[in-house]
């Protein structure tokens, strides 16, 4: 596919995502497939930060803010020396983080979600992990965070919508709970699903809906293996807020945000490709792989070049979002036009 000119297509010309899909919304039901979807989920969304883990975090907790989730009381924003990821760029802010966000299981409305989330219960939270495993488990949010530790990875964070930002994620390497679970020789890929509860959810309970709840995402193994996948639990240093996938949810920093997906409930290995939202929605606009790939044009825009949260005009999109050197192997020998 021909990369098209990015200083032809600017992103206000870029039909938001809740307003394409508000005019395909009728065209969908009933004909799910070959029809086309909108675009999926990514950043963060607003709120303030949970408290503070650790001996003082229950001074510093403040009662629940309107709007807030339950699990993240009201603090002030983290204050913190400036950070940087590996290429010197500094961190969004956790305002921006947190101000900037797709969760369609709330609204299709980026700015609309911190006022939808106040009443989801984001603890306590089991995770199932089964499937092609000799070994499956079920965890308990806090079993996860104290069992695997937390550490800070620092990532960049890109947008099929063609918008990025840097975030300070706080979480374990995916590698860690499938080296537990002991995937069998008869596992190939890693699939994620998300909560799936009508009642938290108000886009899930819509008696039409074109989604094909609940939201579930893959990997294939060796991708799920690498040590950039992250299982997030925070960022900023704080417990993750409800709208940016508390408690746990997925970064694959060299992908598409949408496949770093939220609110994990199960994990299973199995030995054939699983379906995912985006990919079953509109194959041909999102594919399984959905690696960051300047040279890959989106049927509708160019991804040559990106909108860096914070900063006026645009930035060169890297390949694989700057992440090469340590995953381009994986893709040895594949066609990254036609397995994209």
């Amino acid at each position: 596919m021909a990369l098209m000119d990015t200083e032809k297509i600017r992103s206000s010309q870029i039909t938001p995502e809740h307003e394409y899909l508000s005019r395909r919304r009728f065209l969908r039901i009933g004909a799910l497939a070959g029809t086309s979807a909108a675009l999926a989920a990514c950043g963060g969304q607003l709120g303030s930060a949970p408290p503070q883990r650790g001996e003082n975090a229950a001074a510093t907790a403040q009662p629940a803010a309107e709007g807030q989730a339950s699990n993240a009381n009201a603090t002030p924003a983290p204050t913190v020396a400036v950070k940087t990821d590996e290429l010197g760029d500094p961190v969004n802010s956790f305002t921006e983080i947190t101000n900037y966000n797709n969760y369609y299981e709330f609204t299709e409305d980026k700015e609309g979600v911190a006022a939808l989330v106040g009443n989801f219960k984001a603890e306590p939270w089991q995770v199932t992990v089964g499937g092609l495993v000799n070994n499956p488990k079920t965890y308990d949010i806090d079993d996860l965070r104290t069992r695997f530790g937390e550490e800070e990875r620092i990532y960049r964070l890109r947008c099929v919508e063609g918008w990025s930002m840097v975030i300070p994620w706080l979480g374990f390497p995916l590698n860690k709970l499938l080296q537990e679970v002991e995937p069998t020789s008869a596992a190939k890929y890693v699939r994620f699903e998300s909560l799936m509860d009508k009642q938290q959810y108000p886009n899930q309970a819509l008696p039409f809906s074109s989604y094909p709840w609940p939201y579930t995402e893959g990997l294939r193994l060796d991708e799920a293996m690498n040590d950039l996948s992250l299982m997030v639990t925070g960022l900023y240093g704080h417990s993750l807020p409800t709208q940016n996938g508390a408690p746990l949810r997925l970064a694959v920093p060299w992908k598409y945000g949408f496949k770093s997906i939220k609110a994990i409930v199960k994990i299973d290995l199995v030995d054939t490709q699983p379906a995912t939202l985006w990919n079953t929605l509109a194959p041909y606009e999102y594919g399984f792989y959905s690696n960051v790939n300047p040279n890959r044009a989106h049927p509708r825009w160019s991804q040559a070049s990106e909108r860096r949260i914070g900063e006026s005009g645009r930035r060169q999109t890297l390949m694989f979002n700057g992440y090469e050197k340590q995953v381009a192997g994986l893709y040895e020998g594949m066609d990254l036009q036609a397995d994209y």
